[in-house]
């Protein structure tokens, strides 16, 4: 079995990988894989897997499987995994990290005291407690982001068209929880149903001064509309992990909008969870029957 890493992951898997044959980086080798690695980066799209005539089987460390085009490599017999397991914690502490800074100024804060200023009397905070988020996605990422608002105090609602029950959070329509939010964290795949569900028309039931989380996928934000959203003050910020691509062109019109939080694609890359990441593709090719 030839095995191809594709993209980052712990510096350990390699070794343990050994034990199944042949483990190589360079990716040079795809034809001759039998097993390709990827994470966000590469697209495992039909040209990709045409590139590949002896693939059996592509796991994709992470959550989403957007990136791969599954149909074609059904077609092909080309068996396709993730490890939505794996990440849920890193994820969510990166939702809540961003979600928190907000509130507490804190990106304000440190960019004036490194520019010399004591803005002391300016930075008035707010807080968390008594607030409602506002979950779309109530999955394994949401529920633990909403385990860890429960424990500041916040309200937390949400969205889910598969999700019927929750301990944790109080299920809305779609509608119910944008018109509720203080705060918004989006938690879904993108899928035709997912992207650019976030525009003028759903922005629009938001409340005035909502805060907007995005460790989901770049492209459920319309990109466009939110700008205008945050020129207009309607959101009072944006804070997201995800992009259009990795990273982003130049000209992307989030990256010089006012009030924006920016991080590049940092949410899955805990040192915790590669070594998870490691465990569930392990797992997966142990019980491979290519």
């Amino acid at each position: 079995m030839k095995i191809l890493i594709s993209d980052a992951f712990d510096a350990s898997l390699p070794d343990r990988l050994k034990k199944f044959g042949d483990v190589t980086d360079d990716k040079s080798q795809l034809a001759d894989a039998n097993v390709v690695l990827i994470r966000s980066k590469t697209k495992a799209n039909k040209e990709y897997i045409d590139s590949a005539p002896n693939l059996k089987l592509i796991i994709r460390g992470g959550v989403g499987l957007d990136n791969v085009d599954q149909d074609y490599a059904k077609e092909k017999g080309i068996e396709v995994h993730n490890t939505p397991e794996a990440s849920s914690v890193a994820v969510a502490e990166l939702a809540f990290a961003l979600m928190i800074s907000v509130p507490n100024r804190l990106i304000e804060a440190h960019s004036t005291m490194k520019e010399g200023r004591w803005e002391k009397k300016a930075l008035k905070r707010t807080e968390l407690m008594g607030k409602t988020l506002g979950l779309i996605g109530v999955g394994r990422i949401g529920t633990v982001l909403a385990n860890r608002a429960r424990a500041f105090g916040m309200h937390v609602v949400g969205y889910d068209k598969f999700v019927t029950y929750s301990d944790l959070v109080e299920l809305k329509t779609l509608d119910e929880v944008l018109e509720a939010a203080d705060y918004i964290s989006l938690h879904v795949p993108l899928n035709s149903d997912t992207e650019g569900l976030i525009n003028k028309e759903t922005i629009g039931k938001m409340k005035d001064g909502v805060v907007v989380i995005n460790t989901g996928r770049g492209l459920c934000v319309n990109a466009a509309d939110m700008v205008d959203a945050l020129k207009s003050g309607k959101v009072a910020r944006y804070a997201t992990d995800v992009w259009p691509s990795d990273p982003p062109p130049d000209d992307y019109s989030v990256l010089s909008a006012p009030n924006v939080t920016m991080t590049p694609h940092i949410g899955a890359s805990t040192k915790e969870n590669l070594l998870r990441i490691g465990d569930q593709v392990v797992e997966i090719i142990e019980n491979f029957k290519g």
